[in-house]
């Protein structure tokens, strides 16, 4: 007993160490939210060419959704994943020393093809992991994804906060230490991988089967060892009758156009709702409502924190609820975040008075904004339409804020409200749960294409929503592009509301039969 719960704890270390792939993958994405401001005045960006900064990531994610499988298949898990740890730390040096906007979307791109952690550490999760504790170490990949976006928010915040006490801590230079910071859990992930040995599976395909027995001596006991080498020696020779383009006749077939449907519906939805315009955007959000520079990053850490607080709330009742019920609830709960903050942004004015010019010029130039005192705007793309005639690019994105924050009129209850529960309804429902229905609509016989198929119409709708966030903001304004996201969330529910089955409690062999029974013999 003691050598079985030894072996079953190693497993479980392995595992863990593959998953905080997903806390890097986290850390990566959620860093550039804060640095973007700093970024944009720095090489004086266009609104477009900050979405660029933000977009070309998932850019990288979508090429490296071409490869990833096959170099897994050549090289092994193992050596992939170390290479992707190397990746990250390129990436993350590439960005923190760029000395142009090139440099730096190029630093970007390649941490983007390295997102690809998230795919492979599922994957090694799935071939290492004890079988009951298999699916808890999936969702455990993406509650380390949101912890990782927490860290990263809390790091910002810290050293947004440094700034008036280091005097070598400055506007020009303090995004580099936001993107550079990351190196510290790159040497740690990249420390932690030597330690953990090959997938037996990956193995068991090279034909090294004595191998795969040494990893399995040391993560299950000698009785499941046989037993796990048969399942696998049957298996790989099942995938080897089915290859990738066999896979790929079958998942584009008739039978299957329902379930590619449902797929390419949920991916786009999932993607499309706004999700990364507050992930990646957080701080330029709250800026919106007229909150201090300091005071933005702080409420992305609550922002984080809700996010981690509301993944715990799926991995605990994806099982009791299910899949139908959380994924509608959450969309109806999105739509009426999004209905809120529009509200809230809709009913927004903004003047440059004279106790607004007396604060701001502690700040900024006032004299610029001489023409503007005192007109009232009743959009924010006026008033910004007015600040770019007067600032230019390099200090725009400074001054943008303190004007609003100056300027607005808002109830910031109604946003607030709005932001939160839309990072609570997306957690612990179409963010997590997406990846569940994946696994389960697509059989073995499909599933190693099926996946990145899916994964690359998520991948392009999230691109989407990153890279024209900013465009968006300048030319439709915060309500209105909100009150998109919210529609999309209406259109979202009444399609799953129509297609969408619940697969709690069935197997992969019922759900198949259910749902394309002219496949199954």
């Amino acid at each position: 007993m003691e050598n079985n719960n030894k072996n079953q704890n190693k497993a479980i270390r392995y595992s863990l160490i593959a998953a905080f792939g997903g806390f890097v993958f986290g850390l990566d994405a959620a860093n550039i939210s804060g640095a973007l401001r700093f970024v944009s005045s720095q090489f004086e960006l266009t609104s477009l060419q900050t979405g660029n900064v933000v977009g070309c990531a998932i850019v990288g994610v979508i090429l490296a959704l071409f490869f990833t499988g096959g170099l897994c298949q050549r090289f092994g898990r193992k050596k992939v994943l170390i290479a992707i740890a190397l990746t990250y730390s390129l990436s993350t040096i590439i960005s923190a020393f760029a000395v142009s906007y090139p440099m730096l979307i190029l630093g970007r791109f390649i941490g983007g093809v390295a997102f690809a952690s998230i795919t492979v550490s599922a994957m090694y999760i799935g071939e290492i992991a004890p079988a009951d504790k298999r699916g808890q170490f999936v969702s455990v990949n993406q509650l380390l994804i949101t912890l990782g976006s927490l860290f990263a928010f809390v790091i910002n915040y810290l050293l947004v906060k440094s700034m008036l006490n280091i005097d070598w801590l400055t506007e020009e230079n303090i995004w580099r230490y936001m993107l550079g910071f990351e190196i510290i859990p790159n040497i740690i992930w990249f420390s932690l991988l030597l330690t953990i040995p090959e997938s037996p599976r990956w193995l068991m395909s090279k034909h090294r089967e004595q191998d795969a027995r040494e990893v399995f001596n040391h993560i299950a006991t000698p009785a499941q060892t046989d037993t796990l080498l048969n399942e696998i020696r049957q298996t790989v020779n099942e995938d080897k009758r089915n290859n990738a383009i066999e896979q790929l006749k079958v998942l584009f077939s008739k039978p299957m156009r329902f379930v590619v449907l449902l797929a390419v519906c949920y991916a786009v939805i999932q993607g499309a709702t706004g999700m990364n315009a507050v992930l990646f955007y957080a701080p330029t959000v709250f800026e919106q409502i007229g909150m201090s520079v300091e005071d933005t990053f702080l409420q992305t850490i609550v922002l984080g924190g809700v996010s981690v607080l509301f993944t715990l709330v799926a991995i605990f009742f994806v099982e009791k609820l299910g899949r139908r019920t959380l994924t509608l609830s959450g969309l109806l709960l999105i739509a009426l975040a999004h209905t809120s903050i529009w509200y809230g942004f809709d009913n927004a004015s903004y003047v440059i008075d004279k106790q607004a010019m007396t604060a701001l010029s502690q700040q900024i130039d006032v004299e610029k904004l001489t023409p503007f005192e005192n007109h009232v705007y009743e959009t924010d793309v006026a008033l910004k339409k007015d600040l770019a005639k007067v600032f230019s690019k390099k200090e725009l994105p400074l001054v943008t804020g303190s004007v609003i924050n100056e300027a607005i009129n808002i109830n910031p209850g109604y946003v607030l409200f709005g932001l939160f529960v839309f990072l609570a309804a997306f957690n612990m429902s179409i963010g997590p749960i997406m990846w569940v229905i994946f696994s389960e609509i697509f059989s073995s016989r499909v599933r190693s294409v099926a996946l990145p198929f899916a994964a690359l119409v998520q991948s392009i709708s999230s691109w989407s929503i990153q890279q024209f966030f900013p465009w968006q903001l300048e030319t439709l304004g915060a309500a209105n592009t909100f009150l998109y996201y919210g529609a999309v969330a209406v259109t979202g529910f009444a399609i799953m509301a129509i297609i969408l089955p619940e697969t709690k409690g069935k197997t992969i062999e019922n759900i198949e039969r259910d749902l394309v029974p002219s496949l199954v013999k």
